[in-house]
């Protein structure tokens, strides 16, 4: 579903991304890992079109991405969270999701006085959709709550029922059991699982290395800015390589 071949980013004299090649499967959950400075999320940032690669190419479902602007990878059904939850935070919970669908008919002013009915119509669409995804990830009862007032790891179940009103084939998570306590994680790994089921594809980064050992199919371990290796959770942990630089040998 996703290739990444040669693909290159450079900072100065810094190569942060150096010919890194993988690829993750379609239905998958596949973790990525790897040491601070790996070049982990600024390949998120080339894939989901932040960065523009100096090399290199990324296909996403056949078609050549690199180079898009966020917002056009985003339309292809490719979505993303950060490691920093960004939620618009003087908006409800409900409101944050609300605004989520492009194209919708109340963005265009006049739409309000000569078509008010259309306008209100898909609203209550939209809220209807949003529900739906608050009660899936467990924030229904904070629908109305301002976001800024989230904990942290409900900050990140936001980020994902937000990615979710994107209808994606495809989401990336950047680190998102970062600050997140033991029964919210539950929960996130759970709504993980279950959307796998639904058909989601996901591609994350994690330093939690129980969550990616659990949840997993694939492990891609990057150092250096490139691919160090691939396998099943298992295989990785055996794998010298990985022990030595990673995890700091046996």
């Amino acid at each position: 579903m996703l290739e990444v071949v040669d693909l290159e980013k450079n900072f100065g004299g810094i190569k942060a991304v150096d010919g890194c090649s993988l690829k993750v499967e379609q239905g998958s959950i596949t973790g990525l890992i790897g040491p601070n400075g790996a070049g982990k999320t600024t390949l998120f940032n080339l894939i989901t079109g932040f960065y523009e690669p100096d090399g290199g190419k990324i296909w996403f479902n056949g078609e050549i991405i690199s180079g898009l602007s966020p917002h056009k990878i985003a339309r292809r059904a490719l979505t993303r969270t950060f490691q920093i939850p960004r939620e618009l935070k003087e908006m409800t919970v409900l409101e944050n999701l609300m605004v989520v669908p492009e194209n919708q008919v109340g963005e265009r002013i006049w739409n309000s006085f000569f078509r008010p009915g259309v306008v209100r119509r898909q609203e209550r669409e939209l809220r209807d959709e949003a529900l739906e995804v608050l009660e899936f990830v467990e924030l229904i009862d904070l629908a109305n709550e301002y976001a800024k007032n989230l904990s942290s790891g409900q900050k990140k179940l936001l980020e994902l029922a937000r990615t979710l009103m994107a209808e994606p084939k495809m989401i990336l998570l950047d680190e998102p059991g970062a600050g997140v306590n033991p029964t919210l994680m539950k929960k996130l790994t759970r709504n993980i699982e279950n959307l796998r089921q639904r058909g989601k594809t996901f591609f994350l980064i994690e330093h939690d290395m129980d969550l990616i050992m659990n949840l997993c199919d694939t492990v891609i371990v990057m150092n250096k800015g490139r691919q160090l290796a691939e396998g099943t959770p298992d295989e990785i942990k055996k794998n010298e390589s990985v022990l030595e630089a990673y995890l700091g040998g046996r």
